[in-house]
């Protein structure tokens, strides 16, 4: 199963226990679809290089994790339409 690294940004208005929610959605949707969690940082809030919907700060999220090909952009697409995640990026290790 290829290895992943999955960075996300989350909204910086949103508040703790909203960010451990999404951040706990993301790591069932992947256990659920058979993938394996090797670890989750917070980076914490951090600037952005750019705004992003008009904010200047973000929550940054980094996650390692075991995930099946196909399930890749099917994440992809839940993080696209789910509110309060501005950015996310996926890299193979």
């Amino acid at each position: 199963m290829p290895r992943y690294e999955l960075m996300y940004i989350i909204a910086p208005e949103l508040s703790d226990e909203q960010k451990n929610q999404l951040i706990e959605k993301f790591r069932a949707y992947a256990e659920a679809k058979g993938g394996k969690i090797e670890g989750v940082e917070k980076l914490g809030m951090k600037k952005l290089a750019y705004q992003i919907n008009f904010k200047s700060e973000g929550y940054y999220v980094l996650m390692k994790l075991e995930l099946p090909a196909q399930e890749v952009d099917a994440m992809s697409k839940l993080m696209n339409i789910t509110e309060g995640i501005m950015r996310h990026q996926f890299v193979r290790i």
